[in-house]
Order: structure tokens, then sequence, then C-alpha cells
């Protein structure tokens, strides 16, 4: 018996979801959380042997959740579940320790095969995406970098930043022209979305 978890914050699709994998006799759906933050608390009750795991989530995303349950149980095998079919992400989600990586427009086969084989620790990638990854190359940003690019998203001034950050503005500017020059864009906005399109931030 196959023992899986489910996070997913859209109940219709969670329940959706329990119903597909309810069908088979090998499968049993041993949690469901709707919030990311509640990942490992319900893996440490219940002991599944997969996660399936949304990658946007209110309270924490689910490639840090993976990165948990693969610190905190190991045996419980991360397979993120997504529409989000963006190199970057499948990049950080095998760097969080998830093994597998499916799209939310899989046919219900493709998804009850992925998490048997997630649960026998095969790989479990889909095709295009794997070659799209390996055609992007890594991500040209430094973590402070990628940090502070995502946080400039919601629109906050470089003042604000460094603030937060305990930076000095100087320090902060620099990081943001660098984040610019790196992704070859014109203007701070044009560099958070060539990120965001690629699954860096």
């Amino acid at each position: 018996m196959i023992r899986v978890l489910i996070a997913e914050d859209q109940l219709l699709l969670r329940e959706a979801l329990a119903d597909i994998l309810a069908r088979y006799e090998d499968l049993r759906v041993v949690a469901q959380v709707g919030r990311g933050d509640e990942v490992l608390a319900a893996a440490l009750q219940t002991e599944p042997d997969v996660a399936l795991l949304d990658i946007e989530m209110p309270g924490m995303d689910g490639l840090t959740a993976a990165g948990q349950l693969h610190d905190r149980l190991p045996n419980c095998h991360a397979l993120i579940l997504t529409v989000f079919g963006r190199p970057g992400y499948l990049r950080r989600a095998l760097d969080q320790g998830a093994i597998g990586f499916v799209l939310k427009d899989a046919s219900p086969s493709m998804l009850v095969d992925a998490v048997r084989r997630t649960a026998a620790g095969e790989r479990v990638i889909d095709p295009q995406l794997a070659v799209a990854t390996l055609e992007q190359g890594e991500n040209p940003l430094t973590p402070r970098e990628r940090e502070i690019l995502a946080m400039s998203a919601s629109g906050s001034t470089a003042g604000e930043l460094a603030q937060a950050l305990n930076l000095s503005q100087g320090t902060v500017r620099n990081h943001l022209s660098l984040a610019i020059q790196k992704l070859h864009a014109r203007t701070r906005l044009e560099a958070i979305r060539i990120a965001q399109d690629k699954g860096w931030l």
C-alpha cells in the first residue's frame, strides 16, 4: 500500500486528486492539507510514502515544504504537481530533494504512474520540461540577488528593501543592477518578469 499526502490549496482540486487516487487499491490518501506550512506536521503524523505537493500555496511554497520533508522524513518522496512548467522550478525542486515533477495537465493515469514510480524512489520528470531545463542552463542569480529581486516585485523601493534586509541602499542597488545585467534586461521590472517566467523567483 502506497501512502500519499496531498498538499494543494484549491479545495476542489485537492478533493479531485484524492478521488482519483482512491480508485486504486494500492494507493491510500492518508492526509490532505491546504497550506504549505501544514505539510511537515501532517507528514510526521501520518508517515506517507509520497507527498504530492503544489508549488504555490499559502504559508509556504511546495518547494520549501519538499526541502523540509527531505530533511526530516527522507523516506517520504516529494512529487511536485504544478500548472507552472517553468524550467527554473524543476531545478529548484530537485535542489530541495523532490524526485518527481508532473504538470497538472497530465492524465489521471500518468499521475497514478508518477505516484507509484516516486514511491519506488524513481525520478519522474515531465520529458518536455526536462529538455527545456537543460536548454535553459543554470540560474545566473545569486541567492541574495534572487531574494532582492523577488522582494522588489511587490513594489518595494530600494530604501524599503535595504531596511528590511539590514543592508545599505547602495548594496541593494548594486544587487539589483547585477541581476538586471545577468538577465540581459533593461529595467528592474523586465528583470523580474524574465526571472519569474523562467521559474527563478
